[in-house]
């Protein structure tokens, strides 16, 4: 059965027969089987069909609670038993928020000390992606943030505090201030992160607070891609303290802190909510907590 549970992971995550039949390494055909094979065992229909995946029945919702479980679990005790002989290796899959991508490698570098035989992987994902990547068990870690919105079945260790920052280009409006206001951020063109991230959701709240809404004049799902644009001198970006420190290394860009009113989030690292966790995931779940 723990393949065809496998199965039904693979089709809740690619909503699609082909591209899950694909991601488990089989047929359409066989794949299509394997979940009929299952629906037959537990004597219920599972998956609402056309010609096409339509959904799951309120039966197959709560087997795939069961089976995103099991199958976790007997992954958690194929790697423990595992690592008894070999120590611990394998692949860490860990998806963040562009905003934490700075700061993953706090995390990668003394785990890797500690555990060379690892290696990881290291996703861009939105906040939803990272909780939705992490139930699929597409991942095992993710960094995101911990306090905004809700976070789901996880267990969380914060990792450190967000604070915004204006990036500009020296010789752009305000580029020469010591500190701004979201007021003054809110009259000059702005390039953004798309309205899907979470960190641009607490900027328009910040900014709406200042006074009416300014749309940014550009958006993008990369910071690579704001930054370059503040290059311009044309545009500036509000980015998170610590990822703007590191294109403000360039002589011609400034980190500039916003006040009135400062505010602060919490970003942390998250993992499945189980009691037992794969080895290489409570490793990384340690190196967190001595960070603390």
């Amino acid at each position: 059965m723990f393949g065809k549970l496998e199965y039904l992971i693979a089709l809740a995550r690619e909503r699609n027969f082909s591209r899950a039949a694909e991601v488990c390494g089989v047929t359409q055909p066989t794949f299509s089987a394997g979940i009929r094979a299952l629906e037959e065992e537990m004597g219920m229909p599972l998956v609402l069909r056309s010609s096409r995946f339509l959904g799951f029945t309120p039966e197959g919702e709560r087997l795939l609670v069961w089976a995103r479980r099991i199958v976790g679990d007997i992954q958690a005790m194929r790697a423990d038993v595992t690592s008894i002989r070999r120590g611990l290796t394998g692949h860490l899959r860990i998806a963040a928020i562009p905003t934490a991508l700075a700061v993953v490698s706090q995390l990668t570098t003394p785990y890797r000390a500690r555990h060379p035989a690892v290696r990881f992987t290291i996703l861009s994902c939105t906040s939803k992606e990272v909780l939705q990547r992490i139930e699929n068990l597409e991942v095992d870690a993710g960094v995101t943030y911990l306090d905004n919105e809700p976070t789901g079945h996880v267990r969380s260790v914060p990792l450190y505090h967000e604070r915004y920052r204006l990036l500009t280009e020296t010789g752009a409006p305000l580029g020469d201030r010591e500190r701004v206001t979201w007021a003054e951020v809110a009259q000059i063109p702005l390039c953004l992160l798309t309205p899907d991230m979470q960190n641009r959701r607490i900027l328009d709240r910040l900014l709406s607070r200042a006074g009416p809404l300014a749309q940014p004049t550009m958006e993008s799902n990369s910071i690579v891609a704001l930054a370059s644009h503040v290059q311009t001198g044309a545009w500036a970006s509000v980015l998170p303290d610590k990822t703007a420190a590191m294109f403000a290394l360039d002589a011609s860009l400034r980190s500039i802190p916003i006040i009135e009113p400062e505010e602060v989030h919490s970003v942390g690292l998250v993992v499945p909510d189980r009691d037992l966790l794969p080895p290489i995931t409570a490793a990384l779940l340690l190196e967190a907590k001595r960070q603390l």
